[in-house]
């Protein structure tokens, strides 16, 4: 175990060290809410025109989803209480960061979140017509996810941890729909 955290501390610093003006600000932006709006927007729109009013539902999904994701990346940070590193004393003065958050960083919320929005998409929109769809999406988790560790709150563990339960939720989310007939085509 005390290799693996040392893997992820390395490859911390490695991607953490990768810092500049121009990033710290890129990275700044990524990582924030309100920069996403319009992509939010465009999912509403192409969620209205393929599932109609089952958007409502589909709404619904997402703000449970993404309440999930959330509480269950605050319960394993409760339960792990992995020091974030900008919180760790040890190393802090080492680390480039922007901003910090709580103190604990396993599993980070935003991975979780944004993989859970990202898998969620990719099964509600899985026909080949939309494969731009899903890069976007996940490729928009992935930026997010690596803006954590820029800014110096999250290892890279944390967010692949975070990536994998989010995945999970997100599946789980679109398979109880399913079941319910509520994502099918219409």
């Amino acid at each position: 175990m005390e290799f693996i955290l040392n893997l992820d501390r390395e490859l911390f610093f490695f991607l953490n060290g990768l810092n500049n003006s121009f990033f710290d600000v890129v990275m700044s932006s990524i990582s924030g809410r309100l920069t996403w709006i319009p992509l939010y927007a465009f999912l509403l729109y192409l969620l209205i025109r393929k599932y109609k009013w089952k958007t409502i539902w589909i709404v619904l999904a997402i703000i449970l989803l993404t309440f999930l994701a959330d509480q269950t990346a605050n319960l394993f940070k409760a339960s792990f209480q992995r020091l974030r590193p900008c919180q760790d004393d040890e190393i802090n003065h080492m680390v480039h960061f922007l901003s910090c958050g709580g103190r604990y960083g396993f599993i980070s919320g935003h991975a979780a979140n944004t993989f859970a929005l990202a898998t969620f998409v990719a099964f509600l929109f899985k026909d080949r017509s939309f494969l731009y769809l899903r890069i976007i999406f996940f490729s928009y988790a992935a930026l997010n996810a690596y803006s954590r560790i820029y800014l110096g709150v999250h290892y890279p563990g944390d967010v692949i941890a975070g990536a994998l339960v989010g995945s999970m939720l997100g599946m789980g989310m679109y398979f109880l729909l399913n079941r319910l007939k509520l994502v099918r085509n219409s």
